[in-house]
């Protein structure tokens, strides 16, 4: 090889070095954000199914008005109220894992985005007071982060 052509594939290395590669990481950066965009998209699908999951069971249980309206507990019957405590049993369980899968103290825009969501079910069952005063029993051993969170929501819907 002369002179020249080392000079160009030196050249053309110095090129790929300056250029490829800070283009290679943006793109790597790219795919990586993409990825993680994407990942939460299918979560927060994931969780929403569970809620749509969650109302077909008040659906099957409208006899206890858990959307609608309320009935005193002295009105309901003991076989009603075991239904409506694993209700709101596995309403906080969902919620908590909602909590946990999305969110957090600082989050950006899409966060907020996917939390909103969750926020507002939370709010409209912290509304009930059959749902606040039965929230002690239901946060036995959930996740303190959790518990503080519905328990302040809790209350500021209460004085709404």
């Amino acid at each position: 090889m002369n002179e020249q052509t080392l000079q160009a594939w030196e050249l053309a290395s110095y090129v790929v070095t300056c250029i490829g590669l800070p283009y290679a990481i943006v793109m790597l950066m790219y795919d990586n954000w993409k990825e993680r965009q994407q990942e939460d998209e299918e979560l927060y699908q994931k969780l929403a199914e569970e809620y749509a999951k969650f109302n077909n069971l008040l659906i099957k249980n409208a006899d206890l008005q858990l959307v609608t309206g309320h009935i005193a507990e002295e009105n309901l019957s003991a076989e009603q109220k075991e239904r409506k405590s694993i209700i709101f049993d596995m309403l906080v369980a969902l919620f908590e894992r909602a909590y946990i899968l999305v969110y957090e103290d600082n989050m950006d825009r899409q966060t907020k985005r996917l939390w909103a969501t969750w926020e507002d079910y939370i709010q409209v069952w912290c509304r009930r007071d059959d749902f606040r005063a039965a929230l002690p029993g239901l946060l036995v051993g959930e996740d303190p982060g959790f518990s503080a969170y519905i328990q302040k929501t809790a209350k500021i819907t209460k004085d709404k």
